[in-house]
């Protein structure tokens, strides 16, 4: 399911966001394509820098009903606590959302509901459908600057089978200085 998600998730990543989500809301009438979405952020006033940057990851909830305990705590080592580092190029910055647009459109599973980029914010909601786990929900809410960003991102539907659970995370990204030559 994660790895399915993935392109998802690093969506908002390439915006350099960050923030932190609100408790889930109700569906909205809007929906934004994909498309769209890449041209809103393209327009907007959020550009990360080029640079060698490092991101944290923290687990902020894990609440999936039924779950044995061992799948729990690997969840958490898997998803909190983890940093790395990472070269953003320049040819990634410039590329960026028209690149993931093509990618998430490969993918008919998932659309957004709402999806604003302006003032160094970000705020999306997308909505999944994944195979044998149903409709998933996904909002991101976060903002930045040129070179730092934090985003809290939650995930709310039926992970496991074992009914409906809830993810939450947030991600902090940091430029810390150029990318090196190797």
């Amino acid at each position: 399911m994660f790895k399915r998600l993935a392109p998802v998730l690093a969506f908002p990543l390439l915006l350099a966001a960050c923030g932190s989500a609100e408790e889930s809301e109700g569906s909205s009438a809007e929906s934004v394509s994909m498309e769209a979405a890449a041209q809103r952020a393209k327009g907007s006033d959020m550009k990360p820098e080029p640079g060698q940057y490092r991101v944290t990851m923290e687990l902020l909830e894990l609440d999936i009903p039924g779950a044995p305990q061992g799948a729990k705590d690997m969840m958490r080592g898997m998803m909190g606590g983890q940093s790395h580092e990472y070269c953003l190029k320049q040819a990634d910055v410039d590329k960026g959302f028209e690149e993931m647009a093509r990618q998430s459109q490969e993918n008919k599973d998932c659309s957004f509901e709402r999806f604003d980029v302006s003032g160094g914010a970000f705020d999306g909601r997308m909505v999944c459908n994944v195979p044998g786990q149903g409709r998933m929900t996904i909002t991101m809410k976060g903002e930045g600057s040129a070179t730092s960003s934090t985003m809290e991102t939650r995930m709310e539907g039926d992970f496991s089978g074992m009914g409906p659970s809830t993810i939450r995370m947030r991600a902090s990204h940091e430029r810390i200085g150029d990318c090196s030559q190797t």
